[in-house]
């Protein structure tokens, strides 16, 4: 089954808590605080892997985490940073986080960091001073990275065959590559893209047969556009004409129009790459009839004859298409290209402070909700660190500012304290 897109839900492992622990050793009256810092939480990363060829598996499984940081241990020992989990992909996979493009993964073994693993609390020693010798203070490990990812593939491809139904393109990628597509004499046999990969005298490339298009696919009447979004990467476009008028019943120079007009719905800037014009089935009858119609329209356009069945004429298409690959790329500024936004770093203030509905003060702020989620409330030397970090950031003095009272409730992620001054 192909799936090219899929929304799956990332957590990264949280750091591991850091220990309290004092050195008790014969011989060492003042042994001191020796608890160690947690591990790190697990990243999650994307991976691009050749031998991924569709989403099908993640589509399984929506939700993903990576493992935890280890607890700290006595005697100054580093708690075990959480295992990373590395998701594979195909490639050519377009990874959208949170709503935005956040990376392209067009080649094997690309690795993407996508949320990363929470720090691990530091234990006891970490809090230890001249003044403070003995402080039964730790941390809670931090929470990893969350988010929403958005999966899209994009089959790379040099080559891509768009067309009506029954036009030949199945029958045209078996015939020029290794590829074995579903191929029947009806409409819609192929009902997701294929791959194979062509070699022409020693020359390789990819290329990439989308199911069919028919008149008002943009309004999603047949498989509408579901896959057009394959031939975004190409840099050269096939357009296979059924040349017999499928059974002689159609003008294949009005499907080849309702065509065009379907692909500039879709993109303006579709046409815009090179496009070949195929006439394939040319061993059927009414071929003859309709080729000179085509000739008669497309004076100033060159088009080629075939037969995907005989093999006809599919040499010189080949080296003509061949011969459009061996030439530079050259960047079109028109062209629609997605690319990854600059990442931008933007000031946000330690807190900020706002009244419900009850009256009850909510605060919200990384800085202070990261401090409120690592801060252990059962030690009171943690306790008090915790109200002194806040103080020294201004929040009591805030608060008061906004009309706090002593016995107001003020509310930091899910705890729920007691104002006093």
């Amino acid at each position: 089954m192909f799936i090219d897109k899929v929304n799956i839900f990332l957590t990264a492992g949280r750091g591991g808590e850091g220990c309290i622990s004092f050195r008790r050793e014969k011989y060492v009256p003042y042994g001191g605080p020796n608890g160690g810092n947690g591990g790190k939480g697990g990243d999650i990363y994307f991976e691009g892997d050749p031998e991924k060829t569709t989403l099908l598996d993640l589509s399984y499984k929506p939700k993903f985490n990576a493992k935890d940081g280890h607890k700290g241990l006595p005697n100054d020992k580093f708690g075990k940073y959480g295992q990373d989990l590395v998701i594979k992909v195909p490639l050519g996979t377009l990874v959208f986080k949170n709503g935005e493009l956040f990376a392209d993964i067009k080649n094997v073994g690309e690795k993407v960091l996508v949320v990363k693993g929470g720090r691990g609390g530091r234990g006891n020693a970490s809090f230890k001073t001249g003044r403070h010798t003995a402080p039964r203070i730790a941390e809670k490990g931090e929470p990893g990275q969350t988010a929403e990812i958005n999966l899209e593939l994009r089959l790379i491809a040099e080559v891509g065959f768009v067309g009506f139904p029954n036009a030949g393109k199945s029958t045209l990628l078996s015939k020029i590559s290794a590829a074995r597509p579903k191929i029947a004499d009806y409409p819609f046999t192929t009902l997701s893209p294929n791959l194979g990969v062509v070699d022409y005298k020693g020359i390789h490339f990819v290329a990439a047969d989308i199911p069919g298009i028919i008149e008002g696919a943009h309004e999603g009447k047949g498989l509408g556009f579901e896959f057009l979004r394959h031939i975004r990467r190409t840099r050269v476009l096939l357009h296979i004409v059924d040349a017999s008028g499928f059974d002689g019943n159609k003008n294949p120079y009005n499907n080849y129009k309702i065509i065009n007009s379907e692909l500039k719905k879709y993109s303006k800037y579709i046409l815009k790459k090179q496009v070949l014009v195929v006439l394939n089935k040319i061993d059927l009858p009414y071929s003859d009839k309709h080729i000179k119609i085509f000739k008669k329209n497309l004076k100033d356009k060159k088009f080629f004859k075939i037969s995907s069945l005989t093999g006809q004429g599919i040499d010189i298409l080949l080296k003509e298409v061949v011969k459009i690959l061996s030439k530079p790329i050259v960047f079109n500024p028109q062209e629609e290209i997605e690319t990854i936004p600059i990442k931008k770093y933007i000031y946000e203030t330690e807190f900020k402070i706002s009244v419900d509905k009850n009256g009850v003060f909510v605060v919200t702020g990384s800085k202070v909700q990261t401090l409120t989620k690592m801060t252990k409330f059962n030690e009171d030397d943690s306790l008090r660190r915790y109200q002194n970090i806040l103080k020294k950031m201004g929040l009591e003095f805030e608060l008061e500012t906004m009309g706090a009272k002593p016995g107001d409730t003020v509310k930091i992620c899910d705890f729920e304290f007691t104002f006093e001054k």
